[in-house]
């Protein structure tokens, strides 16, 4: 009897690891399938779009005549932040996810993901690149800044922060080509037509990403403005605009005597934009600092005009220093964006709707609603195919 019991027993077994194995086998195939069959169309030439990510962990493809969804792409691994950046090519994304840990580059026409770079390659090692990574003018190479630690058995070591650049024609098992030593704290970054990397961090950096080397550009903490703090930066998005700059915001003090008494200080929102260019940059105050701000683009009809977003969409005169009108918003928004002859002005990041609005009246026209759940900090991103 026992020996019956214990076939019965190994029968079941090898029944359960069959229906696990066909189960395995059968996501697989829909997957394979999903990707084949409902990768959606492809984008078409001349078309304006814009990008977005969400969970799980989308990357969705607004059409922007039409300001409806075009389609989504499902992305390998797990969602987080989902910072995303055009190719020169206009028909590849490349998004920093996996929990700030892989790059990756997706073929907006078929969804195939075309490139991958796992950040953490050394045994031991643990890497994260915090927002930090940017193209070269040609596409061909991709840069990141990470953070790297080592985690020994009682302790962890944060180690000096790194370059690393890509080709990113490496595929899906892509090793950096070069590596150099990097400043702490760095997160943004831009290439310039000359192929300058310019690296915001304490202060924004320009570099040499053939040989690694690196000043100061633009003063940031170390700025010697006369009568004004250092400023405050809190900037996530790397925005792809019609100026082609290299731009966040900042808040500042203005004293009013080199007493710096905080007591009757003017708090000021600025901007600090570098032109890709000609590598020209400005450090300009907009406003009075009356409520914060996650993101703010200048509009393309008028680089006079500042947009800022967070709890009100406003909107303001950068000559003046004053608000022109705000409106009030469903909800938070995080990111800024306009299509790029400036008509429309669409907002994005929390929940996972993109409202759109008349940047003139700053009337809402319409929500997009993105399947899947929120965009978190998303960077839409605006391009014509």
């Amino acid at each position: 009897m026992t020996g019956d019991k214990n076939k019965r027993e190994n029968r079941m077994k090898l029944n359960a690891i069959a229906s696990l194995a066909t189960a395995v086998a059968g996501l697989a195939l829909g997957i394979n399938a999903w990707a084949a069959d409902e990768a959606g169309p492809a984008l078409k030439a001349g078309h304006e779009y814009m990008i977005a990510t969400n969970y799980p962990n989308n990357l969705h493809v607004v059409d922007l005549a039409t300001d409806s969804l075009y389609k989504t792409c499902r992305l390998p691994d797990a969602f987080g932040p989902g910072t995303a950046m055009m190719a020169p090519d206009r028909k590849t994304a490349f998004i920093l996810n996996n929990h700030f840990g892989d790059l990756y580059g997706v073929d907006l026409d078929d969804c195939k993901t075309v490139f991958h770079a796992k950040l953490s390659q050394k045994p031991g090692e643990k890497v994260r690149s915090m927002f930090s990574f940017a193209l070269s003018p040609d596409g061909k190479e991709l840069y990141t800044t990470v953070n790297p630690t080592e985690m020994l058995n009682d302790h962890y070591v944060v180690k000096q922060p790194r370059l690393e650049v890509y080709d990113t024609r490496a595929g899906l098992d892509a090793k950096p080509v070069r590596s150099f030593p990097m400043p702490r704290q760095v997160y943004l970054m831009r290439a310039a037509d000359d192929g300058t990397l310019y690296v915001a961090g304490p202060d924004i950096y320009k570099m040499d990403v053939n040989t690694g080397k690196y000043e100061v550009a633009v003063p940031g903490r170390n700025w010697q403005r006369p009568n004004y703090s250092a400023p405050d930066v809190l900037y996530f998005w790397p925005h792809q605009t019609t100026y082609h700059e290299f731009s966040m915001l900042y808040t500042t003090a203005k004293f009013k005597d080199e007493k710096q008494d905080l007591a009757t200080a003017d708090f000021i929102y600025g901007y600090v934009s570098i032109d890709l260019k000609t590598g020209k940059s400005t450090v300009q105050d907009f406003a009075p600092l009356t409520e914060l701000y996650f993101t703010g683009l200048r509009s393309p009809k008028d680089p006079n005009q500042m947009f800022g977003v967070l709890n009100r969409l406003a909107k303001y005169d950068i000559k003046e220093q004053k608000l022109i009108k705000a409106a009030n918003l469903d909800h938070s928004y995080y990111c800024i964006a306009f299509n790029t002859k400036g008509t429309k002005l669409y907002l994005a990041g929390t929940f996972n709707d993109i409202a759109v609005f008349d940047p003139d009246s700053l009337e809402k026209v319409k929500n997009i609603k993105l399947p899947g759940g929120d965009m978190s900090i998303t960077t839409t991103q605006v391009f014509v195919r």
